[in-house]
């Protein structure tokens, strides 16, 4: 099994009355009033320093995406964050989770990108397509909620064909018109990095990883007891494609908090995790959905589900009891978040776990030691699983092993 940290890196100075003051933490609330530039300077690179840390502690990727608008993710370009942390890393793989590819025009753009950062790296990228969240594509940047997701699958066909092609060519799309297409550099791992695609519970991209061989991973800050439908259908759909039930070729996303004790983990990990969940989600039910968006299929099968669990998120007398019991953040001594990941991982079938270590306004001092438990404590309990399966989805032409960057030390 393998372990990727994932960092959102929200803002974690959204006020206390922000409910009353402000209808949603995304796409409207006031950058002016709220974003202070000069604490974010700080932020950004104790985030940076913790994802150095991840690498340092043996995770096997770090995670970096894409938002825009918000404090809930204050990470509009991955790329530049991943770039970054090309040069401060030495092994962990670079998940970024990823590019919204129907934001870029053209799409090229993102082939060229993110084959810089594979070079840079070495070959430890991996190149994640998301659809992106309505909050992103539709309200923030004016896209066309009928016609993105056509959008992106054309975007997504023009990147692997400038990767996978020996010769320039042309490209005649519905939405991109390119007479040379001929992007340099080329990625370090022919013919391309792996393919991840996170998703958020539509129908038709389980079914489309399936179809292309790429991992779905599913972004649910739900938690995985109500995980197990979206999975349930998207194995549903390899079985329609009739390719195997290997674990790696799926992901999923969890939020974690590891202590000497259960008692230790509330003490540590509630404040943040009420932050999180009280105002980093505090997201108005308007932006969650636009017409167009969602497939009718997916609509009949799991939008109703989705909005209530969002709904019941966001609940504004969340307590850290309803938290725990609805896993929608697994905390607790190594033992308790062990036997809870053996649970999810056996129930999901997948093979990649990417954790959230750090969210909301969780001090830094408390994210370094939460990775540290979870990497010492908790990742070697699980380490095993999965070992009889290839994963397929995994860099191999990499070259960390021959570089040798000066030693790190967190926060220099």
């Amino acid at each position: 099994m393998k372990f990727h940290w994932f960092h959102l890196m929200p803002w974690p100075y959204l006020p206390d009355d922000m409910r009353e003051r402000y209808d949603s933490v995304y796409v409207t609330l006031p950058a002016k009033e709220i974003y202070d530039p000069v604490r974010g300077h700080d932020v950004y690179n104790e985030y940076l320093d913790e994802l150095e840390y991840a690498d340092q502690m043996g995770f096997d990727g770090i995670c970096v995406n894409e938002h825009h608008q918000n404090g809930y993710g204050t990470m509009p370009s991955p790329n530049i964050m991943a770039a970054t942390l090309a040069r401060r890393t030495r092994t962990a793989k670079l998940v970024v989770m990823g590019n919204s590819v129907a934001l870029y025009n053209p799409p090229i753009r993102v082939a060229e990108e993110m084959a810089m950062l594979d070079v840079i790296s070495g070959g430890r990228l991996i190149a994640g397509f998301p659809v992106g969240t309505p909050m992103d594509t539709v309200y923030c940047y004016g896209q066309n909620p009928a016609t993105l997701r056509e959008k992106y699958y054309e975007g997504v066909d023009l990147i692997l064909k400038a990767w996978r092609s020996d010769e320039m060519f042309s490209f005649n799309g519905k939405y991109t018109q390119l007479r040379y297409v001929n992007p340099w550099p080329r990625p370090i791992q022919q013919p391309h990095p792996p393919v991840w695609i996170p998703g958020g519970g539509s129908v038709e991209t389980g079914e489309w990883c399936a179809r292309n061989d790429f991992l779905y991973a599913y972004l649910s800050f739900f938690g995985y007891q109500m995980a197990r439908k979206t999975m349930d259908m998207y194995w549903e759909a390899v079985d329609r494609v009739g390719v195997d039930h290997n674990p790696y070729r799926a992901g999923f996303v969890q939020f974690v908090g590891v202590a000497d004790s259960d008692a230790e983990a509330e003490k540590l990990y509630s404040e943040a995790g009420l932050y999180f969940h009280n105002r980093c989600f505090y997201i108005s039910p308007r932006y969650f959905q636009a017409p167009g968006y969602l497939s009718i299929e997916t609509m009949l099968k799991g939008m109703k589900s989705q909005m209530k669990a969002a709904a019941e998120m966001q609940a504004p007398d969340l307590t850290w009891k309803q938290i725990i019991e609805r896993g929608y953040i697994i905390a607790g001594s190594p033992d308790t978040v062990a036997d809870q990941l053996t649970e999810l991982a056996d129930t999901l079938n997948v093979g990649h776990l990417m954790v959230m270590l750090h969210y909301g306004n969780m001090p830094k001092e408390t994210v370094l030691h939460n990775t540290e438990l979870f990497a010492t404590k908790v990742m070697p309990k699980l380490r095993d699983k999965f070992s009889d399966w290839e994963d397929r989805w995994w860099p191999t032409d990499t070259l960390s092993e021959l570089a040798t960057p000066a030693p790190l030390t967190v926060g220099v």
